[in-house]
């Protein structure tokens, strides 16, 4: 995505099952699951610039002594800050021979515990403070009352969720999702407590042997069933209890991913399979996705089970992490970059016009490379069923035209390359277009004056760097014609499940049909549509989303038409072209992730109906900000 886009957050959770004293023994290390927390952390880096935090609980320790233990940080590298912070105290140790010692720095060191939890954030909201930093606590003195929370998640509905605490009695500091779910389930958990607590208290037993009761008792999928009930949005949430007792749990659509690995030295939650695969060195089969509206239950006895929390709903697991947000190493994310490559081949074909002399294929940024493989792949056999064509027809060895034919190859070149190093350093610069327009350097002496020039992207949404950058610098390189690829369909409709997508009038297919509209004197559609969002969104149920009729009146060609003249920069000679993939191919190259209300506006939940009408009201308002 040559755009900048905020990533989804990542979560990266460990249990160990045996003593510490075993994974001494087995590994030779006394710090196991830190050194694996890092790794699993540092494989998640494209899940979090914004901040890191670490959280370690230890089990049964004495009372007087610590049990929780938390950094976090906000710096220009924060994984490094974090491990750099933990990593001194064991540095810093005088005696040595202490570092094998695994029951003396359980006792006297933090991060020396049997679980963590660890959180790679990227803001949606833009704040970047310590403060908004997972994981979460909610402390007390009774260890089964603490809570740690983190999570890769966004609710559509803050304000019901908000107003649902107030009425419980409590007086919440933040309208934020982060603290409406943290309250939320802090409260059940208290509710669950209290009711243990009274019903061994009418049985006489005094107040240590309660404690141990309710930690043996308490019922985590009875707190996450009344906890959830209400919650409309996509999410992973991860937490902890004080005593022990952990899960994972994810929406009933499957909208944000979430993996685990167990055996009988450690359960593994991670928001990405290859992170669990490299990190453990364990078949891809033996790792498993969290079910929709599941939570993975690990009690504090080392119990290992998935229950179902809410009824699960359709699955829509979240195409745009096979588009661009994962990594890409994932077997079957793979596959699907490949197939979104292959299946949009047929449209390139017929913009170069079977022309492939005269045309050079190349991709931006580095998470289109896969996908270019893909369209590159289908070129070759484009090329090899021409030939064969030719042979069948014309078998004619000699002639001229075989000839040509025959030496005719794909030319693939890299021709633009980002320059990270320059893209840092303007990102806090308010007076930076014209350096924008250097992010990216090119290759010089490929492309001749006749050549068509095809550049695959894995995604446009605002189309801003193409027109301020990619578009400025490629027409350096003088082509006739500069086709710029997506290989995922018009992003048309704000997300409000995670990703940093939130406003109507960011969209360039959002602009081309308002420009459509306008040069079809069809202006009064815009207020009545917005008038249908304000009626709708006074609804309680069954909202729809009525930002699809913006579209309606045209076909996709028209609005990519009309994106190309919007995208192509003044003082550009070459001719234009814009192509994105259909909605059709995108499902069929990722059939099990068909979670694709960004492209169609068919939203999973009630929630993200509401959300799209409540942009399309912002936009017309001129009110500069999310919709939820």
């Amino acid at each position: 995505m040559s755009d900048f886009l905020q990533h989804e957050c990542g979560v990266a959770m460990i249990r160990l099952l045996k003593p510490l004293s075993y994974y001494k023994k087995k590994y030779n290390t006394s710090f196991y699951a830190l050194n694996k927390m890092y790794l699993m952390m540092e494989k998640q880096r494209n899940r979090g610039q914004d901040g890191v935090g670490l959280v370690n609980i230890k089990l049964d320790v004495k009372p007087g002594e610590r049990f929780i233990s938390r950094k976090r940080s906000v710096s220009s590298n924060p994984i490094q800050e974090v491990f750099k912070h933990i990593n001194s105290y064991f540095n810093n140790l005088l005696e040595k021979n202490k570092l094998n010692d695994v029951g003396w720095l359980k006792e006297n060191l933090p991060f020396t515990g049997e679980i963590f939890l660890g959180h790679l954030r990227y803001g949606t909201y833009g704040k970047n403070k310590i403060e908004n930093c997972h994981p979460f606590l909610r402390q007390n003195n009774w260890r089964s009352r603490n809570l740690v929370l983190a999570g890769n998640f966004n609710m559509t509905n803050v304000d019901e969720l908000f107003n649902d605490l107030v009425d419980l009695g409590q007086h919440p500091k933040e309208k934020a999702d982060t603290v409406t779910i943290l309250e939320k389930i802090g409260h059940f958990l208290d509710e669950e407590n209290q009711r243990i607590f009274k019903k061994y208290k009418q049985k006489k037993f005094n107040k240590q042997e309660i404690s141990k009761k309710i930690e043996s008792e308490i019922s985590l999928v009875e707190i996450l069933k009344k906890s959830a009930k209400h919650w409309d949005g996509g999410y992973v949430i991860c937490g902890i209890m004080g005593h022990g007792d952990s899960f994972a749990l994810r929406d009933p659509n499957g909208i944000r991913p979430g993996y685990y690995y167990a055996d009988d030295e450690v359960v593994v939650i991670a928001s990405e399979r290859p992170v669990i695969q490299t990190s453990f060195n364990v078949n891809i089969n033996s790792i498993k996705e969290i079910g929709r509206g599941n939570a993975l239950i690990i009690k504090k006895s080392g119990q290992v089970y998935e229950k179902n929390i809410q009824p699960k709903k359709e699955r829509k697991a979240c195409s745009f992490e096979r588009i661009y947000f994962s990594r890409g190493n994932d077997r079957d994310i793979y596959k699907e970059r490949i197939n979104l490559g292959k299946k949009v081949f047929k449209k390139v074909i017929k913009a170069v016009h079977g022309d492939l002399s005269n045309t050079v294929f190349s991709y931006v940024p580095n998470t289109a490379e896969v996908s270019y493989y893909g369209l590159i792949k289908e070129c070759h056999n484009y090329l090899n069923k021409v030939k064969r064509e030719y042979l069948l027809k014309e078998p004619n060895y000699q002639s001229k035209e075989f000839e040509n034919l025959f030496n005719l190859k794909v030319r693939s070149e890299k021709i633009a390359i980002k320059d990270a190093k320059l893209r840092t350093f303007i990102s806090a610069d308010e007076g930076r277009e014209d350096l924008v327009t250097h992010i990216y350097d090119t290759t010089y002496g490929i492309v001749k004056k006749n050549d068509t020039l095809v550049i695959i992207d894995d995604s446009i949404v605002r189309g801003t760097t193409l027109r301020q950058s990619i578009l400025r610098i490629l027409d350096r390189l003088e082509p006739k014609k500069i086709i710029i690829v997506s290989s995922a369909p018009q992003i048309r409709y704000p997300d409000c499940y995670g990703i940093d997508m939130a406003k109507l009038g960011d969209f360039i297919a959002f602009q081309a049909a308002i420009k459509l509209i306008n040069e079809a004197n069809k202006n009064n559609l815009i207020y009545e549509i917005y008038e249908k969002c304000k009626k709708e969104n006074e609804k309680k149920v069954n909202i729809k989303n009525c930002v699809k009729e913006i579209y309606k009146p045209f076909s996709a060609e028209q609005i990519s038409n009309k994106i190309s003249e919007l995208l192509k920069p003044k003082g550009v000679t070459a001719e234009v072209e814009i192509i994105y993939q259909s909605i059709e191919d995108l499902h069929s190259s990722c059939p099990e992730h068909t979670g694709d209300w960004y492209f169609s506006g068919n939203y999973p939940t009630t929630g993200g109906n509401k959300v799209a009408n409540r942009a399309f009201i912002n936009y017309v308002e001129k009110i500069n900000k999310r919709a939820y």
